[in-house]
């Protein structure tokens, strides 16, 4: 599919599955790769920290590395590549450098950035570590759907997975202690749809004012 031309948003968002066999012919270039993540980063996060870090593994011999610590998943051999979601759990340090771009862009003043400046060091910084996990849990699992809508509109397929073995993954690819590990998410060219699925009927997940 031509990147060009990308099909309507409703039709990205019922087509997205979770598809988990690929055609490992098809290769997704750096380049578009690196777009893909550019619009994906477009996502919100709490006060536009952007805690989210990727590791995008495409090489080969690296994801034959990664394929038993994926428990053994085929998509992890067959796909483009397999992005792993992290977290920085130390995201507020980057808070001078987006609010004095932020300030450059004419977006906010010198006094107001300087008051997120402040935040970002004292509020963030001075949370509890569950409070930290659950902030950037949050932000990557918004950036995460966004990267995936956007890679089928792309033509791409996906599907995230947290079957895989944290632990190891961090020491065979030596993630940073200050990251935390998210997801994987698979992506690449379906070789075969995904399995169908249904939702539960909306009465049984919507609540108007009271539950």
């Amino acid at each position: 599919m031509s990147t060009l031309l990308k099909p309507d948003f409703h039709t990205v968002v019922a087509e997205r599955g979770s598809v988990r066999s690929y055609d490992p012919s098809v290769k997704i270039s750096r380049e578009e790769m690196a777009e893909i993540l550019k619009e994906a980063t477009l996502a919100p996060s709490s006060s536009n920290l952007q805690p989210w870090r990727f590791l995008v593994i495409d090489e080969p011999e690296l994801l034959k590395d990664l394929h038993p610590i994926a428990y053994n998943q085929e998509q992890v051999l067959q796909a483009s590549a397999v992005i792993a979601v992290l977290g920085d759990m130390k995201w507020y340090e980057k808070g001078e450098k987006i609010y004095t771009l932020s300030q450059k862009a004419g977006y906010m003043t010198e006094e107001l950035k300087q008051r997120f400046i402040q935040t970002a060091e004292q509020l963030y910084a001075n949370m509890d570590e569950d409070r930290k996990a659950s902030i950037v849990d949050i932000d990557a699992g918004l950036i995460s759907m966004q990267l995936m809508l956007i890679a089928r509109a792309r033509g791409y397929d996906t599907v995230p997975m947290g079957g895989y073995d944290k632990e190891k993954f961090i020491e065979a690819f030596n993630i940073p202690s200050d990251y935390r590990s998210i997801m994987l998410i698979a992506i690449g060219k379906a070789a075969a749809p995904a399995h169908p699925t249904v939702r539960l009927p909306l009465e049984d997940v919507v609540f108007w004012n009271k539950i």
